[in-house]
């Protein structure tokens, strides 16, 4: 209870600390919501109570603290642009860019566990050096270009899919699923070579340990070793990778839904950040950052669980 209190603690101090710093990092930005919400030719006059109305005149602490307790809320504001709430806004473009980070990270587990077992099951042997050549050039492909050699390849040459045909799943929810396949592969393929990299060698430093050595010399063969033994153990570090990498696919989501035409929260994003729509951009960037720092912690708990030797600082 006091690791999971203390951990909580800290997490709520990083999202305080991250609110402040994205709310700051907007407000000293050039440019001025009121012109850019009204255009040039307005008088100083309406652009002044514009200003007024919007709350733009008084101190900036006094902003952040009246917008931050507004977002604990759930009220994220007004858009400037188009004068709708916030949340009205982004709320359906959120499903599909959740829906794309989480499909990633299933492709992940689903393929790098296996694989990552068989490399270091078959240590040095064929398998083991063609999937080590292929890891390398994965994590040296980030997933835009990765999107990019997909679409070409399967979009435009095998035809298994069309590129900027994407179907909303509010009309079919089969063909939502079958459209973002190949996007959410893109995110995950970097993913993927990481994990069986990182799960290979964890695999192999826990087979030379001790208690590996002492469950060989009581009569249990490979398989028994591995499964009953060493891959509990070579797991924790790979589970507090894929926690994070989870948060990070999410938030990777955004680039690709642009090489893939997705009609994700990308769109509101980069449309917001050109019309100076503070609200809407610290919306989405405050969404981001809670799913990364609450994965971050839910995944330190999950540590803990399984590895109760961790020890508690005071």
């Amino acid at each position: 209870m006091k690791y999971t209190l203390k951990k909580l603690s800290s997490t709520i101090v990083t999202l305080i600390v991250v609110s402040l710093c994205v709310f700051l990092a907007f407000n000293v930005l050039p440019g001025d919501p009121a012109i850019r919400m009204l255009g040039l030719e307005a008088s100083p006059e309406l652009v002044a109570q514009t200003r007024e109305k919007m709350g733009l005149n008084d101190p900036v602490l006094v902003r952040y603290f009246r917008w931050f307790i507004a977002f604990l809320q759930g009220d994220f504001g007004t858009s400037y642009t188009y004068s709708v709430p916030v949340s009205s806004l982004i709320m359906s473009k959120v499903p599909i860019t959740l829906t794309l980070g989480i499909l990633a990270f299933l492709f992940t587990v689903v393929i790098s566990i296996p694989v990552g077992i068989a490399t270091a099951k078959y240590e040095n042997g064929i398998l083991d050096r063609i999937i080590t050549v292929i890891n390398q050039v994965i994590m040296a492909i980030p997933p835009f270009f990765s999107g990019i050699l997909i679409t070409f390849i399967f979009g435009m040459i095998l035809k298994l899919f069309t590129p900027g045909g994407f179907v909303s799943y509010t009309e079919d929810i089969r063909g939502f699923l079958r459209y973002l396949f190949f996007p959410s592969i893109a995110i995950a393929f970097p993913k993927i070579a990481m994990t069986v990299r990182m799960l290979r060698g964890n695999l192999i430093d826990e087979s030379g340990k001790d208690y590996a050595r002492t469950a060989y010399s009581r009569g249990n063969n490979t398989n028994g070793v591995l499964y009953r033994h060493v891959l509990k153990n070579a797991m924790i570090p790979v589970i507090t990778f894929l926690g994070m990498a989870l948060a990070d696919m999410v938030a990777g989501s955004i680039v690709v839904e642009q090489v893939f035409n997705i009609p994700g929260i990308s769109r509101i994003l980069l449309s917001s950040i050109s019309n100076r729509d503070y609200p809407v951009v610290e919306a989405i960037i405050m969404g981001i950052a809670i799913i990364v720092i609450g994965v971050n912690f839910l995944v330190d708990i999950i540590y803990r669980v399984i590895d109760p030797r961790i020890e508690i600082e005071d």
